[in-house]
């Protein structure tokens, strides 16, 4: 069964772990996960994995603190 999940990536480690925080302290559900190898090819890093409904807002927030992103909501098929 394929379950689709929902990420943003991050330029760097350190703006997942900031993107983290600032998204559990406005109450989004956030959980850090190895970037999913459809997105990464030979690169390793964390991703956000977020509800689908939640990518939005999650996405313009962390624009608005000044996160980098490289995808911002991407749906990833996972086995």
């Amino acid at each position: 069964m394929l379950l689709d999940i929902w990420v943003i990536t991050f330029l760097s480690i350190t703006h997942a772990l900031r993107a983290e925080k600032l998204l559990k302290d406005k109450k989004i559900s956030v959980e850090l996960i190895p970037i999913p190898h459809e997105l990464s090819g030979p690169c390793e890093g964390l991703a956000a994995q977020l509800q689908e409904e939640d990518i939005d807002q999650a996405v313009i927030f962390l624009e608005e603190n000044g996160i980098d992103m490289v995808r911002r909501g991407v749906k990833v098929k996972r086995r």
